[in-house]
Order: structure tokens, then C-alpha cells, then sequence
């Protein structure tokens, strides 16, 4: 240890690489460091403990008029879930139905289709054949009129 005496001046700051910068300078943009305001104090909200057997345990019951609308219930009687469950097998009868006239009337078309496809590939033939026999007896008699 040194017996150099402490002098009360502040540590230099570090060098910057700026020579416009001035040890004054680096020093004021640090301070002053803003202290946080505190929060205001609040009182307790009291203890949330209950005893089981209390009478604060457990929903309150709300006073509704018969005509508030919180007052209706959105449940639905075995009546109507039966309404609605009939209602929608026949909805679903019915679109299954329209389904299958469609799928009815796509067969039928391709059968048509396929039939008339039928006929006019027997045609083809029934041509071709036709045009080769042409050309062969074209062929036939072009070589006995020039033997002549």
C-alpha cells in the first residue's frame, strides 16, 4: 500500500474517441438519474377467508324482472330438442334425396354419352372398312387397265 495522500476530485473520466468531447460533458449527460415516484399506499382489502358454513360462500342470486332479458333461459325443453332434432333429420332426408336425383341424372347422361359414343366409333369402323375396300378395288383396276 501507498501512503499517497487522497485528494477529494473526482476520478478522470475515460478518454473518448472524440476530440470535441470534453470530460465536463460525459460527466452532465449522465446525472441527474431519475428516481421513480413511489406508489400511493392502499389500505388492505381485508382477509378473503371465509368460514365454509358462512353465508357469503357460493353465487348470489340476482333480483331479475321477468321481462330482463338475463332472466330467460337459453335452455331448451325436450319438446323442442325433439321439434328440432325432427326438423333436421327431414331437412337432411330431403338434401339427401336432391343428392341422389343428381347422382341419378349424371349416371343416365353417361350412359347416353357412352352409348352414343358406342355408336359413333361402329360407324368409323363401318367407314374405314368401307373407304379401304374402295381403295383397293381402286388399286385393282388401275393395274388390269394398264396392262391392256
Amino acid at each position: 500500500m501507498s501512503c499517497e495522500p487522497t485528494s477529494t476530485k473526482p476520478n478522470p473520466p475515460e478518454r473518448s474517441d472524440s476530440s470535441s468531447a470534453s470530460s465536463v460533458d460525459n460527466q452532465d449527460i449522465h446525472q441527474p438519474i431519475p428516481i421513480r415516484p413511489r406508489l400511493p399506499n392502499r389500505k388492505s382489502s381485508g382477509t378473503l377467508i371465509v368460514p365454509r358454513d358462512s353465508s357469503q360462500v357460493g353465487p348470489l342470486e340476482p333480483d331479475l324482472e321477468p321481462d330482463d332479458v338475463r332472466a330467460m333461459s337459453p335452455r331448451r325443453t325436450s319438446e323442442d330438442i325433439e321439434v328440432m332434432g325432427r326438423e333436421a333429420r327431414e331437412e337432411l332426408h330431403k338434401h339427401a334425396r336432391a343428392l341422389q336425383d343428381s347422382l341419378l341424372m349424371i349416371f343416365n347422361r353417361i350412359e347416353a354419352v357412352k352409348e352414343e359414343h358406342d355408336k359413333l366409333d361402329n360407324h368409323n369402323k363401318f367407314l374405314q372398312k368401307y373407304i379401304g375396300d374402295l381403295m383397293s378395288t381402286s388399286k385393282i383396276t388401275s393395274t388390269t387397265r394398264g396392262r391392256k
